[in-house]
C-alpha cells in the first residue's frame, strides 16, 4: 500500500513530492509483511477470460493464492516471493496485460462499469487512452496515482475525484473536469481521449514552470485555470448488484475485494468473453445470462444489496501490513455480519493506522484502529470531521451502525 498518505483537501499545502511515488505496479513489487505484492493495471477495469484465468493461474502458482481488486478497479497478488518478478512480467505479457514496461504504472483508467448508456462509448475511449498514454514518453513523468475517469454520464465515476474525469456527453461531445473543481470545459466530439491526454500533459508542464511536483492535480488546483461551464448535476447511479437492466449481465460484489483462485475461475466461467471490474470491488459481467447468478451467490459471491457490506471496505491490516494496529478485516467483518438487517447509510472504512488506506472518496465512517479498539467518525467534505467515539471491538457493531445513518 502506498507509504505517504495524499492530500485530502483542495488547497491543502503541497506534500513533499521530491521523490518519486513508490506505488507497486506489476514490475516493481512492494515489499509486504505476507510477501511482495504486485499491482497490475486494467485500463477501464476490463479482462478478457483468458487474462482472468492468466490471473489466477498466477495468484496460485506464484502468491498466496487470492486475488484483490483495488478501489480503482485494479487487481493486486499478494504473498508473492520477492524474485519472482521475472516470471510474473512474462506471464503478463503473454496474456496482453503488459503492453509497455516503460508505462505500466500510470496506466490508471477507471470507467462506468455498466452496458453504454447512449451517451458515450466510455469503453472505447479507455481503450484509446491506454493506448495514447503507451505511446506518449512524457506520461511516464506522471506519479503510479495519477488517475483518470471516464464517466458515461451516470455520475457513478465521475464520483471519485480523480485528477482528470471525462463526462459523456450527446452526440459524442464531453464535458472535461480537472480535479475537484466545480467547472468543467466544453469538449468536441470525437476529441475526448485528446482533451484527457493534453490535461494530464498541461499539469505536468505547469509543475514544472512553477517550480513543483505533485502527484495529484487537487494539490495545485491554482496550476490551471478553471473551466467555463458549472458542473452539471449527475444521478450518481451504480450499476445494481444482481441483474443489470436491459439483459445487460450481471454485477456481483466480493467481500474487500478478495477472492480465492477458486472463486475467480468461478467468476470467468460465467462470464461472456469479458470481466468488469469495478471500483466498488465488484465485477461486471456483460451479457451474462441471469440463470448463472444463483451459482454465484452459492459461491460466496454478493448478488443483491441492502445489507450492511453495502459501501464497506477496510486496508489489508494485520498480518499484511507491519503498520496496522489491527487485523481490520476480521474486525471490520465481524461488525458487519452483526450489524442490523437493511442498508447500511453511509461508506464505511477500516483503517489499521493514520494512513488509511484505500478510503473511498467524499463523506463516509472513518473507523481507525488505535490499539486499545477503534475510534468512529464521520468524515468527509463538506462536512469535515464530527465528533469522534472511543469503542471497544465489542461495541463496534453498533457504533458504526449510529454513524453510517448520519445525514446532517
Amino acid at each position: 500500500m502506498p507509504p505517504e498518505p495524499d492530500a485530502v483537501a483542495p488547497g491543502a499545502a503541497v506534500p513533499d513530492r521530491a521523490r518519486a511515488d513508490a506505488c507497486p505496479g506489476a514490475l516493481r513489487l512492494h515489499p509486504a509483511d505476507d510477501g511482495a505484492l504486485a499491482r497490475v493495471r486494467l485500463p477501464g477495469g476490463r479482462l478478457t477470460v483468458r487474462q482472468a484465468l492468466a490471473l489466477a493461474d498466477a495468484a496460485s502458482e506464484l502468491g498466496d493464492g487470492r486475488l484483490e481488486i483495488t478501489s480503482r478497479g485494479n487487481v493486486q497478488l499478494r504473498g508473492l516471493a520477492s524474485d519472482c518478478g521475472g516470471e510474473l512480467g512474462g506471464r503478463l505479457r503473454a496474456a496482453g496485460l503488459l503492453p509497455s514496461d516503460t508505462h505500466e504504472r500510470v496506466r490508471n483508467i477507471v470507467a462506468s462499469p455498466g452496458p453504454v448508456a447512449g451517451l458515450g462509448d466510455v469503453h472505447a475511449w479507455a481503450h484509446s487512452l491506454d493506448l495514447a498514454l503507451c505511446a506518449s514518453p512524457w506520461a511516464t513523468a506522471l506519479s503510479g496515482k495519477f488517475l483518470f475517469a471516464l464517466d458515461d454520464g451516470s455520475g457513478d465515476v465521475a464520483a471519485l475525484d480523480a485528477d482528470v474525469t471525462l463526462i459523456a456527453g450527446p452526440d459524442g461531445t464531453a464535458l472535461l473536469r480537472l480535479g475537484r473543481a466545480g467547472t468543467v470545459r466544453p469538449v468536441p466530439a470525437g476529441q475526448a481521449v485528446c482533451a484527457a491526454l493534453d490535461a494530464a500533459q498541461e499539469f505536468l508542464e505547469a509543475q514544472r514552470a512553477a517550480g513543483v511536483r505533485a502527484w495529484h492535480l487537487r494539490e495545485v488546483p491554482e496550476l490551471l485555470p478553471p473551466g467555463p461551464l458549472p458542473m452539471p448535476v449527475l444521478p450518481g447511479t451504480r450499476p445494481p448488484l444482481g441483474v443489470l437492466p436491459g439483459g445487460g449481465g450481471l454485477h456481483v460484489g466480493l467481500r474487500f475485494g478478495l477472492a480465492g483462485a477458486g472463486r475467480w475461475r468461478t467468476l470467468a466461467d460465467a462470464a461472456e468473453g469479458e470481466l468488469r471490474l469495478t471500483p466498488w470491488r465488484g465485477v461486471v459481467l456483460p451479457g451474462a445470462p441471469a440463470g448463472r447468478l444463483a451459482e454465484l451467490a452459492a459461491a460466496g459471491f454478493r448478488t443483491a444489496a441492502g445489507t450492511a457490506w453495502d459501501g464497506a471496505s477496510a486496508c489489508t491490516g494485520l498480518p499484511g501490513c507491519a503498520k496496522s494496529r489491527a487485523d481490520v478485516r476480521a474486525d471490520a467483518a465481524r461488525a458487519l455480519d452483526g450489524a442490523p438487517a437493511g442498508p447500511g447509510g453511509l461508506p464505511v472504512h477500516w483503517s489499521g493506522c493514520e494512513r488509511r488506506c484505500g478510503h473511498p472518496a467524499g463523506r463516509r465512517v472513518d473507523v481507525l484502529a488505535t490499539g486499545q479498539g477503534y475510534r468512529v467518525a464521520v468524515e468527509g467534505v463538506p462536512q469535515g470531521r464530527e465528533t469522534a467515539v472511543e469503542v471497544t471491538n465489542e461495541e463496534m457493531a453498533a457504533a458504526v451502525a449510529a454513524a453510517r445513518r448520519t445525514t446532517t
